[in-house]
């Protein structure tokens, strides 16, 4: 792999490689320990300038039947009415606003999220992790992301009371976000 450093050589239009990028979440679970899932299908693109990130923007589609956490119990749960009502609401969404540089490598993309036909406004932190032609002569740009989230302002409200106080599933959830994105094009 070669790596490029230049901004030129960094600006263009990208395509996230879902085979090499991970959507995920974290959420307390009885207030004792984080479960961790992720979604395993979607797809995104977006513009990328360096020189410019308020003219960059992205787009992604996640298949919300594809969470995955690691228990197919808790999978089925989060399937249904309580929490995704994933029948009714297939996707969940997210478009950029903007986007703006923090500090270098750094980049704050604000958008909207949909969940559940609910949209609402998010900033997401991202670092820039570095730009790569990979064996096959394809650039490649590395973002790492997250933001936290209360899950009520999608109407994601099931819980259950524990015995001994609290809840089983904590209101904020971390999102993360691990992307490998291919350039496709360097026209905006």
């Amino acid at each position: 792999m070669t790596t490029t450093s230049t901004p030129a050589a960094v600006t263009g239009t990208y395509a996230i490689d879902p085979t090499h990028s991970r959507i995920g979440f974290v959420a307390r679970h009885a207030m004792v320990t984080k479960v961790r899932g992720a979604f395993n299908e979607f797809e995104g693109s977006g513009y990328f300038d360096t020189e410019n990130p308020a003219g960059s923007r992205v787009e992604l589609t996640i298949k919300a039947a594809s969470i995955d956490t690691g228990n197919a119990d808790r999978d089925g749960h989060l399937r249904s009415n309580d929490f995704f009502d994933m029948d009714t609401y297939p996707e969940i969404t997210f478009t950029s606003t903007a986007v703006e540089a923090v500090d270098a490598g750094q980049y704050r993309v604000t958008g909207d999220l949909t969940i559940k036909g609910v949209t609402r406004p998010v900033a997401i932190d991202f670092d820039y992790t570095g730009t790569a032609v990979d064996p096959f002569g394809n650039t490649r740009i590395g973002l790492e992301g997250k933001t936290k989230v209360n899950r009520k302002d999608w109407g994601v409200n099931w819980n259950a009371a524990l015995e001994a106080g609290g809840v089983l599933v904590s209101e904020n959830v971390t999102l993360e976000f691990d992307v490998s994105a291919i350039r496709t094009a360097d026209a905006a």
